[in-house]
């Protein structure tokens, strides 16, 4: 990278980076020596501070996205013999994953300096960034994505680079572990949230309350006024209260009582498996069912008279609306919401950390430090 192509302060030529080498098991992550990433016009080179980990960095290492239906997300074995497909085709194994990316801006190609987000902060090297995990890559009115860590390689490394319109400057005494734990979980929640229309008064039931997407959207429900009602695992129902939740259901104590509740405006549910059937009756009449996981199981059974008698609506989400990242950082910058980080590891233990997330007994998020 020389100066003529890039402002630049003195950098390294080689960083460390956690590979993905294929699909499969925990040997399929390796810790290794790359070079720097060289920079083309449009993109900035961030020196990653922390990185978010979410349940699809193990859904692409063990093939969960080609698997048979009916087998459940974050799982820890390998889907052997399922073809290795992502969200967008086929893998590009070998690949640094990861999504979530809080960094500063140590590079700048050509061609940058007409993007939003400089003149509303000043120059971008030297500034602390996040970075847009869904890039929209034929623009907003086409629902074609580009995933960061999924698509092309993402922050489990100690640089990276991206389109300079998907880094977002952020001013906040929020610590680079705590930013980190925001974009793929929040932008998810908000996405699901701005896309059923969310609204002060409903009545919103969330699943899964305790996950990173969960405890995300407990918290956004709540800022747009909503009551929520979570549900989440016994030993986890006060800290998922102190989220703010209006309501907290144990799974433990079955369901028996919920018809009892007020019924569900909206429910938001990354759970899926054998509760699809439970949520679609507990909806309202024009209720609205939104969805952008399946943790315990791809394959639901429908009964066609809820939805269609009931004159339900069913939304699936995966791109991300364009005002979903800028109201984030808005919330973030004015304290409308907090992090919710459950652990952090260095990066080289990443195997250490997939193993803890497996076990679901952590609240929010989990990250890694380069």
């Amino acid at each position: 990278m020389s100066s003529s192509s890039a402002r630049t302060a003195t950098l390294p030529v080689t960083m460390q980076a956690m590979v993905t080498t294929g699909q499969g098991g925990y040997d399929k992550l390796e810790y290794r020596t790359l070079p720097l990433p060289l920079l083309r016009p449009g993109e900035v080179l961030l020196q990653v501070l922390a990185a978010g980990m979410n349940n699809t960095d193990i859904n692409t290492r063990v093939g969960w996205y080609g698997a048979t239906p009916g087998v459940a997300g974050g799982g820890a074995e390998p889907t052997s013999g399922d073809a290795p497909l992502g969200w967008n085709g086929a893998t590009p194994f070998p690949l640094i994953q990861g999504a979530d990316c809080c960094g500063r801006v140590v590079a700048v190609a050509p061609n940058v300096q007409g993007q939003e987000q400089v003149h509303a902060y000043g120059q971008l090297l030297g500034q602390r960034v996040l970075v847009r995990s869904c890039m929209r890559v034929s623009g907003f009115d086409a629902p074609d994505t580009r995933w960061l860590g999924t698509d092309f390689d993402g922050a489990f490394a100690q640089y990276l680079r991206v389109p300079a319109s998907e880094v977002f400057a952020v001013q906040s005494d929020w610590s680079d572990v705590e930013l980190a734990s925001l974009p793929c979980a929040w932008g998810t929640a908000e996405n699901m949230l701005q896309r059923a229309g969310v609204a002060a008064g409903e009545q919103v039931w969330v699943s899964g309350a305790s996950g990173g997407v969960g405890s995300a959207a407990v918290q956004l429900a709540r800022r747009r006024g909503a009551q929520v009602t979570a549900l989440t695992s016994r030993d986890k129902r006060d800290a998922v209260a102190a989220l703010g939740a209006d309501r907290v259901l144990c799974r433990e104590d079955g369901t028996a009582a919920w018809s009892q509740l007020p019924p569900a405006d909206v429910v938001v549910d990354n759970v899926a498996g054998t509760g699809f059937g439970t949520w679609l009756k507990l909806l309202r009449r024009g209720g609205r069912y939104v969805s952008s996981g399946a943790i315990a199981g791809a394959d639901v059974a429908l009964d066609m008279r809820d939805l269609y008698l009931k004159d339900l609506t069913l939304l699936g989400c995966t791109a991300w609306d364009e005002v979903v990242f800028p109201n984030l950082i808005g919330y973030v910058e004015r304290n409308e919401i907090r992090p919710v980080v459950a652990a952090s590891f260095a990066l080289q233990d990443m195997a250490r950390a997939q193993e803890v997330f497996l076990e679901k007994q952590h609240t929010g998020n989990i990250v890694l430090v380069p």
